[in-house]
Formats: structure tokens, C-alpha cells, sequence
């Protein structure tokens, strides 16, 4: 599906006379920005960017588009991890940003409604203004998008005891490929007229069709929070204390791991005061009632003292609370000093998996001859394996490549996920069947046809 460049002349004069002429990109500058997302060693090459306005353009764009046979790139801030934004096969970029509305925020039914272009810190601190909470926290919250959270089904490091995307989207007003105006859901908790199209569009990746407005659930905001953090001599130990941790009737809102290589990365990069002889990390928190949270953060500090905790603190004032909750945050930031190329990757595994998973990945990581750090969200066994290497060595890069086909298969041996929050994207489509089945893809691709006839919808991606 590749236009002509007579076809693309034509559709760029109509796409100007829909959006404006500003909005119609076909410069080499806004070409090579938007031939890739966040995801490194992945581009493409769009042949128009565009950035509309409202749900009006974006049907007139999608009308044109499908007409042409020209594919569209859904896209926001371009922080996916997955290649999920890379024009493959050329064609529109389409560019959301500019619909960045915030239209409301109801005390009385706890409910936002805003564009896809909000990004989601501004979202979560408009609630917070309001004494409510948007509990999807996902990494790049401070410039990823609502939307794009939507069409990833983005988690976060609050996941284990609020959820992920998914559970907090009420309704959507979306476009499909043909220019249709669709509405699934709204502002009701309960509404199950027809099939659930606003959960099958959570996660979609772009597929099936265009977000433009969306219905989130809020909830009251905790009255107060707390964190601390353990050392273990081995991470056996700490996915051990995740175990008991749960099993003791504590749900904490978050509960995350770092491995040896990741607390020395950190440390040398933040200087925040980690234990670098330790083998693992784990940082826990709780909130809501004061003394619910005090009565838990003393439950999680005894599991991980009865699991051979090396050292446990739980922090004394929102600042120190700040600080430990930095040391998770700057993983990412410190691995990417390392070395100039980082492949942050993820998979999932059951709780009582990890220890083997990251051991695993370990073994890998030295056959290979690489250096890999594993962090992520122990409470719900979402891993982060992270590779850093040199661009310049191919061969380097090749081997990176194979470790990571090897830990997915790895996470699908263990009744894992390939994806827990990344997203597939073109990443991980080549191992979407290992995982989902013959049929059940087959099944993909006949719901990706009948919202998209004619396939131009983010092409090669998920459903393709």
C-alpha cells in the first residue's frame, strides 16, 4: 500500500483545504521527526504529517485517506516503546497533539472528559486540584498522552492496586477508517447495550480506529501516602517478600524492584545513598487512611524483614519518601548514561516467577556479553530487561536483538505475557502467535477487517 507521488500531491492540497495549510507537514524536517516514536532502531518515512483540530478533521482526513488507499499513523507524543507510531509503509502521519482540550472534570458523577492530546501529568494534576485521583501513572506520564495511554493500555507504577488504563476508560468518540463517528460508553459505570467496543479499543495500538475524545473514571484522592524501600542479598529473596507481602492481605500501591546492575546505575548517577553490594531493591508504598497506611507499610517492613531483608526503611517526611521514590524513577535515566544505545523492553510473568525470569535473563545477558539491568513492577511481575550497548557494534546489536526473542520465549514458557504494557507494535508481532495461538490471531486480523476494510489503519502493526 505505497502512493504515488502524483497521489500524495493531490491528497496534500485537499488535506490543506481540511486542516489548514500550517497543519499539513511534507517538509524534510517534520518527515525525519516524525519517521520514528521512542522506540530506538526502528523508522519509517511518512510521506505527509498532519496535525487536525477536532473530530471533524479527523473524519475528513480518514475519508480522504481511505479513499486514496493512503495509511494513517496515529500518533501523540511519540513515546511508545513498541515502534507502535513508525510509518512502516509511508502515508499520514497523523498527529493528535493539537486536540489537547481538557473539557471536564465532574466532582459529582468522578469523571474527566478531554481530548487525546492531553497529556496525562496535566490530567492527573487537575484532579488532584479537585481532591481526586486519575491513577494511571505510566513512566513518560510527563509528556505522553491520554490518548496514547488509551491506544497502549499504559500501566504504571500505581498498577498493582488500582489498575492500568483499561479499568478507569468509561467512554470513547472515535473515528474509523472510513470517516464514521462512533460513541462507546459514557459517563455510566454500568451500560452493557451492545459489545464492549471502548475496552476492545483500549489497547488497539491504532489499529482500528482514531481516539478523539475520551470518558476516564476518577476516584476520590487518598488522604495520605507513604514508601519505603528493602535491600536483599539476592532477588530470590525479594520476589520471595512480593509473595508474602500479598498473601498477608496487603495490596500496596506500589511495589517495584531493582536488580544489582540497576541500583549501581542509579546510585552512580542520582548519588541518593543505595546499598550497591545489595543484589535487589525493592521500594513499596501504600496510601489512603492514615493509619491503614502506617498498619501497612509495618506489615510489608515485617514480610521483607521474614524473608531475609538485609536492611528496611520506610520513609519519615514526604521528602525522604521523595527520594526512594527517585531511585525507581531514574533507573531508565541512569542505564541510558551507560552506554549510547538503550533497548527498554518488557514482559510479564506470575508473581511467583520472577526470580527465574530475571536469573534467566541474567544467564542470557552473560552468554551473550552483555550488560542487561532488570527493574520493574514486582507487585504485578511486569519486567523492564534493559539493554545498553553501542549502536556502532552490529554485532553487538544483532545479539540484543536475539536475547530479547529469547526472553519472550522465555516469559510464554513461564505462562507470561510478551507485553504487559509496551504494547506489540512491531517490536513484538513476530512473537504475538507463539504466544495468542493460530486462531486467535487469525481472529485479530477478522475484527481489525471489519473496522478497517481497507487496511490503512497503522498497516503491519497489530491486526495486520
Amino acid at each position: 500500500m505505497t502512493a504515488t507521488s502524483a497521489e500524495i500531491d493531490r491528497l496534500l492540497d485537499r488535506l490543506e483545504q481540511v486542516v489548514g495549510q500550517p497543519n499539513v507537514r511534507a517538509d524534510a524536517g517534520a518527515l525525519v521527526t516524525y519517521a520514528t516514536d521512542a522506540t530506538p532502531l526502528q523508522r519509517g518515512r511518512p510521506d505527509l504529517v498532519v496535525l487536525p483540530a477536532n473530530t471533524e478533521e479527523v473524519a475528513a482526513v480518514l475519508t480522504l485517506a481511505n479513499d486514496a488507499r493512503v495509511p494513517v499513523i496515529p500518533r501523540g507524543s511519540g513515546t511508545n516503546l513498541s515502534g507502535g507510531a513508525v510509518p512502516l509503509h509511508g502515508g499520514i502521519v497523523l498527529v493528535l497533539t493539537r486536540m489537547n482540550r481538557l473539557l471536564e472534570i465532574s466532582e459529582s458523577d468522578l469523571v474527566a472528559v478531554c481530548e487525546p492530546g492531553v497529556r496525562t501529568i496535566e490530567l492527573g494534576e487537575a484532579a488532584a486540584a479537585k481532591g481526586l485521583l486519575y491513577p494511571p501513572d505510566p513512566g513518560s506520564q510527563s509528556t505522553a498522552t491520554i490518548g496514547g495511554n488509551v491506544a497502549e493500555c499504559a500501566g504504571g507504577l500505581r498498577a498493582l492496586k488500582y489498575g492500568v488504563t483499561r479499568d478507569y476508560v468509561l467512554g470513547v468518540q472515535a473515528v474509523l477508517a472510513t470517516g464514521e463517528v462512533i460513541h462507546s460508553g459514557g459517563r455510566l459505570v454500568k451500560d452493557v447495550a451492545g459489545y464492549d467496543l471502548r475496552r476492545l479499543l483500549c489497547g488497539s495500538e491504532g489499529t482500528l480506529a482514531v481516539m478523539t475524545e475520551l470518558t476516564l473514571r476518577l476516584l476520590p484522592a487518598p488522604e495520605s501516602s507513604g514508601t519505603g524501600m528493602a535491600y536483599f542479598s539476592a532477588l530470590g529473596d525479594a520476589a520471595r517478600a512480593v509473595s508474602r507481602v500479598l498473601a498477608s492481605g496487603v495490596l500496596p500501591v506500589t511495589l517495584e524492584f531493582l536488580d544489582r546492575v540497576c541500583i549501581s546505575a542509579v546510585e552512580d548517577f542520582a548519588r541518593i545513598g543505595l546499598d550497591t553490594g545489595a543484589g535487589a531493591l525493592l521500594i513499596f508504598g501504600q496510601d489512603g487512611d492514615p493509619h491503614a497506611v502506617e498498619r501497612d507499610l509495618g506489615r510489608i517492613a515485617q514480610a521483607c524483614e521474614a524473608e531475609g531483608a538485609t536492611e528496611v526503611r520506610i520513609a519519615g517526611s514526604p521528602a525522604e519518601a521523595a527520594t526512594v521514590l527517585e531511585a525507581r524513577r531514574a533507573v531508565l535515566p541512569s542505564l541510558s548514561r551507560l552506554e549510547p544505545l538503550t533497548i527498554l523492553e518488557d514482559a510479564t510473568v506470575p508473581r511467583s516467577r520472577i526470580a527465574e525470569m530475571v536469573e534467566h535473563i541474567q544467564v542470557l545477558a552473560d552468554r551473550y556479553g552483555l550488560k542487561i539491568g532488570t527493574f520493574g513492577h514486582a507487585g504485578d511481575g511486569n519486567l523492564h530487561p534493559t539493554a545498553v550497548l553501542d549502536p556502532a557494534d552490529e554485532d553487538a546489536v544483532r545479539r540484543a536483538h536475539r536475547v530479547f526473542g529469547e526472553i519472550f520465549a522465555k516469559a510464554i514458557e513461564l505462562e507470561g505475557s510478551i507485553t504487559g504494557e509496551h504494547g506489540v507494535g512491531i517490536v513484538k508481532l513476530p512473537h504475538l502467535e507463539r504466544q495468542l495461538g493460530a486462531a486467535h490471531v487469525a481472529l485479530l486480523r477478522r475484527i481489525k477487517a471489519a473496522f478497517d476494510p481497507n487496511g490503512i489503519l497503522n498497516p503491519g502493526k497489530l491486526g495486520s
